[in-house]
């Protein structure tokens, strides 16, 4: 009789959700992965920089990045990851499926999804390196990988915002000028810590 009445209101809860309430649960999802796939790879960074310290504390250091990178991907990213692309379905099962074919900003907006996506299972790619000691980036390059997450968030939400692929056009132009300033901002800030 139990099983029965929460099989009931679940059902009676999911009639009742709404597209405004889907759409909540996406972007509080969203945010959640773009916060993890913005701190992985600065502990990345930070791993890879603990190389330079002296034998025990490199150890100790190493180990407790190797923990943190686990924990980060294994219990925030990869759920968030999924709800967000299942929550994300939804949506464009209940809005745009009817017309899919018509929404070309749509295309590409799910093409830089897919970019997020492979970017994600990159850095599961290396926290298993960092965690054989194989270390294939310099600090600096990390930096700079850094930053492939936030072109990619630029990209989506103007997508999103501007539903429009024609002012897209501009929006690469404008993509690629964020991405000169965020690298040279990086080797600027880079510049300034060697000197001290």
């Amino acid at each position: 009789m139990c099983n029965l009445s929460v099989k009931l209101y679940f059902i009676d809860f999911c009639s009742t959700m709404t597209y405004e309430h889907i759409k909540a649960i996406h972007i509080i999802f969203v945010v959640s992965w773009f916060a993890g796939l913005f701190y992985l790879p600065r502990l990345f960074v930070y791993h890879t920089e603990a190389n330079s310290k002296p034998e025990p504390e490199k150890k100790v250091i190493q180990e407790q990045f190797q923990k943190m990178e686990k924990i980060l991907f294994n219990a925030i990213m990869v759920p968030a990851m999924w709800l967000t692309l299942i929550s994300g379905s939804t949506l464009v099962y209940l809005t745009w499926w009817d017309s899919f074919a018509q929404h070309s900003w749509l295309h590409l907006k799910l093409s830089f999804v897919v970019c997020l996506v492979i970017y994600h299972f990159f850095c599961r790619k290396l926290i298993a390196e960092l965690r054989e000691d194989k270390f294939r980036f310099s600090g600096f390059q990390l930096r700079l990988f850094n930053e492939v997450a936030t072109i990619l968030l630029f990209a989506i939400v103007f997508l999103v915002v501007l539903k429009n692929t024609l002012d897209w056009i501009w929006g690469v132009a404008g993509l690629l000028a964020f991405a000169i300033i965020i690298m040279t901002a990086v080797k600027v800030v880079k510049s300034f810590r060697e000197k001290k």
